[in-house]
C-alpha cells in the first residue's frame, strides 16, 4: 500500500464541506484533545477556528516549549545546481527560464563549505533543480562523501528517488529528505507541472512511502502555500503525516509550509495566505503534533519570522542564498526565489536569544546552554527596545 491507494478514497469536495462548516462547538472539541485526531485538525484549520487564534497560540507556545525546551535548531541551504528538467511556473528553476545554469563542482563546493563552516553551521540542506541525467544519485553519491566530512546533519531537497537510491545515499551520511507535494489537487498539480518527470503526481505523492522503506531517518513533508486553497491542502498534508506515522514509525518527520514567493517569470497566488493564516496553521499542526519538527524558510520577513519564534517553529534557515555558489559568488540571475528575510547568521541568532531571553521574563524558566547569555541578552534586550 501506498499514500496514493488512501489519497484515492478521500473525498475532497466533502473535506472542504466540511471543514468550512465547522462550528465554533467543533473548535472546541477540538482543542480540548487535538493531539492525532484528523478531525480536530481540520477544525482547528477552519475559517471558525480564526477567533480562537490566540488560545490556540498559547497552546502551541506551550507545547513547543514543553516538548523541544527554548532551542531552535538553524540550517542553511546550499543550491548545488539550477539545471531542471521541468517546467514548473512558480519556480525561478523552470527550464524555460533564459536564466545562467550551473552545476558545482567539487572545488565550488568547498568553497561554499568553508564559508558556511566559518558562520558556525553544523547542520546543512542541499539543494538542486530536478534534472536526473546530469544531476542525479551518481551526482549526489559523488559530493556527499565530501560534505558530509564537515557536517553532523545532511539533508536534501531534490528530486523523488528510487528506494534503493535513497537507501545507497543513507549509507554515504545522508540524514534527511525534504519532498514537498505542493499541492494536494490534481488537477492545480497538472497547472503548474507542464512538462518533465515533475508533471506525475502520483509517482510524488508515494515518494514519502519510498522514503520510510529505505529507512531515511527523517522525512519532511510540505506544501506551497498559495497554489490552491491552503486550508484543504494544509489537511490533506496533515492526512499525508498520520499516514506515514502510522507505516514507518522509525522515522522523525518534519513540516515546512512556504508561501508562494516572487521568482523569474513566476505567478501570482491562486489563494493567498495571509500572516494570520499561516499562524493559524503552524499552531493547528503544532496542537495535532507534538513531536513534529516544523521550520522556517528566509521568505518570509524577519519580523514574521521572529514574532512566530514561540509558536512551534523548531528549525530556522539562516543567511540563505537560492542560487548555486551563491555564498562565494553571489549572482542574483541564478535565484530559485526572492528571500524576504536577509539578515547575517549573526543578526539572526542574536535575535533568537532575545526571543528566548522574552521567553524566559514570562516564564521565570531559562534552561541549558542557555543560561550563560542571560545577562547579556537583558542587556541587549534594553538596547534594542
Amino acid at each position: 500500500m501506498n499514500f496514493a491507494d488512501i489519497f484515492a478514497d478521500l473525498d475532497r469536495e466533502d473535506l472542504r464541506l466540511t471543514m468550512y462548516g465547522s462550528t465554533n462547538a467543533d473548535v472546541e472539541r477540538a482543542l480540548q484533545q487535538p493531539a492525532g485526531d484528523i478531525k480536530a485538525l481540520m477544525a482547528l484549520l477552519s475559517p471558525a477556528a480564526e477567533p480562537y487564534l490566540e488560545i490556540m497560540a498559547q497552546q502551541a507556545m506551550e507545547l513547543t516549549r514543553r516538548r523541544f525546551g527554548h532551542n531552535i535548531s538553524l540550517f542553511i541551504p546550499m543550491y548545488l545546481s539550477n539545471l531542471c528538467a521541468n517546467e514548473c511556473d512558480y519556480c525561478g528553476f523552470t527550464m524555460s527560464n533564459k536564466i545562467k545554469r550551473k552545476i558545482l563542482n567539487a572545488d565550488e563546493i568547498q568553497q561554499e563549505i568553508d564559508i558556511i563552516k566559518g558562520w558556525g553551521f553544523d547542520s546543512i540542506l542541499l539543494v538542486s533543480g530536478e534534472h536526473e541525467s546530469k544531476v542525479g544519485v551518481e551526482y549526489f553519491a559523488d559530493v556527499l562523501p565530501q560534505i558530509k566530512q564537515h557536517f553532523s546533519h545532511l539533508a536534501i531537497e531534490v528530486q523523488p528517488l528510487a528506494t534503493d537510491e535513497y537507501q545507497r545515499l543513507a549509507h554515504l551520511g545522508l540524514d534527511a529528505v525534504m519532498l514537498y507535494q505542493e499541492t494536494y489537487h490534481p488537477v492545480t498539480y497538472a497547472k503548474h507541472h507542464t512538462r518533465g518527470k515533475k508533471q506525475n503526481f502520483q509517482y510524488r505523492l508515494n515518494s514519502p512511502d519510498r522514503l520510510g522503506r529505505a529507512g531515511i531517518d527523517k522525512i519532511g513533508l510540505g506544501v506551497l502555500l498559495g497554489l490552491d486553497d491552503w486550508r484543504l491542502d494544509a489537511l490533506l498534508l496533515g492526512h499525508h503525516l498520520a499516514y506515514l506515522e502510522h507505516h514507518y514509525w522509525r522515522s522523525k518527520y518534519s513540516l515546512s509550509l512556504p508561501r508562494l514567493r516572487p521568482c523569474t517569470g513566476g505567478i501570482e497566488p491562486n489563494s493567498p495566505i495571509s500572516d494570520k493564516g499561516l499562524v493559524q496553521v503552524i499552531c493547528a499542526f503544532r496542537l495535532f503534533n507534538e513531536q513534529l519538527e516544523i521550520s522556517l524558510s528566509t521568505r518570509e520577513s524577519e519580523r514574521f519570522r521572529d514574532n512566530l519564534l514561540p509558536m512551534g517553529i523548531t528549525h530556522m534557515s539562516a543567511g540563505s542564498s537560492t542560487q548555486p555558489g551563491g555564498y562565494a559568488s553571489p549572482d542574483s540571475q541564478l535565484d530559485q526565489f526572492e528571500i524576504s528575510d536577509e539578515r547575517s547568521v549573526v543578526e539572526v541568532t542574536e535575535a533568537i536569544k532575545i526571543a528566548v531571553i522574552l521567553r524566559y521574563l514570562k516564564t521565570g524558566k531559562l534552561v541549558g546552554s542557555l543560561a550563560p547569555f542571560k545577562i547579556n541578552l537583558v542587556y541587549k534586550l534594553v538596547v534594542f527596545r
